[in-house]
């Protein structure tokens, strides 16, 4: 199976001024594009003689947009049912491969300077995520697995103006609000959308938030508007 994309186009600057946008429940957001070097890989792996899940599942983890278009077209076959597949192999046995590569290939990220938002997006979401994940591990407190996912999604209000997607006075422009929005929007994992949903308080009930915020004290200053970094003041973001 040969996978083909379509590019991403965005005349973002990451430095550039958010835009308030629309999270509408009638809205048919675009595809999230996906880094060349993951649909490659993918590629590889799917003309071998038998596929490797784990192998699979890695790579599109590996990748912000890979792995929430899976989860997109899990929660779009799950809305109105109770069972929900949480990890990226479940919703992988679960819809097949097939309709996975294919929700994967929707569009490609090129590398130039028009893309450098994305790449520095997906980059820095990558990062938090490996953060995460070992802070759950030396704690024994989370699975490792949510957290991980947490730390790679924790920014996704940015997308839409990373993404160029259209804005709207009917929008919102507080960003984990938007990221919350969105995960409930596209049906994500219950554990995605509370922990979205605590950040948005001033206290937290679960452990996840505040590893989180330890990835970022670890995680090298990205060059995004995080809302988390801002947050931690000057020691971890530098106001362009």
């Amino acid at each position: 199976m040969n996978i083909t994309a379509r590019q991403a186009e965005s005349s973002y600057t990451p430095f550039a001024e958010f835009q308030t946008w629309p999270v509408d429940s009638t809205d048919d957001l675009p595809s999230i594009p996906v880094l060349p070097e993951t649909l490659l890989l993918l590629d590889l792996q799917v003309q071998e003689r038998s596929i490797d899940l784990r192998e699979v599942s890695e790579l599109i983890l590996s990748d912000l947009g890979a792995t929430l278009q899976v989860m997109r077209l899990a929660g779009r076959e799950h809305a109105c049912t109770e069972f929900r597949p949480t990890r990226i192999e479940d919703c992988i046995a679960d819809l097949g491969i097939d309709a996975c590569l294919e929700a994967i290939s929707a569009q490609s990220v090129t590398r130039n300077s028009g893309q450098s938002a994305i790449i520095e997006t997906w980059s820095h979401s990558r990062e938090i995520a490996d953060h995460s994940k070992q802070i759950a591990e030396d704690s024994q407190e989370v699975d490792p697995r949510e957290a991980y996912l947490v730390g790679l999604l924790h920014a996704i209000g940015l997308l839409p103006a990373v993404l160029g997607w259209a804005a709207s006075k009917r929008g919102v422009s507080d960003f984990a609000l938007a990221g919350f929005k969105l995960a409930k929007k596209w049906s994500l994992a219950p554990f995605i959308v509370k922990f979205l949903g605590e950040m948005n308080e001033d206290h937290y009930v679960t452990a996840l938030p505040a590893i989180v915020r330890e990835a970022h004290q670890r995680a090298v200053r990205s060059k995004i508007h995080c809302p988390l970094e801002q947050s931690m003041g000057p020691r971890l973001y530098k106001t362009f």
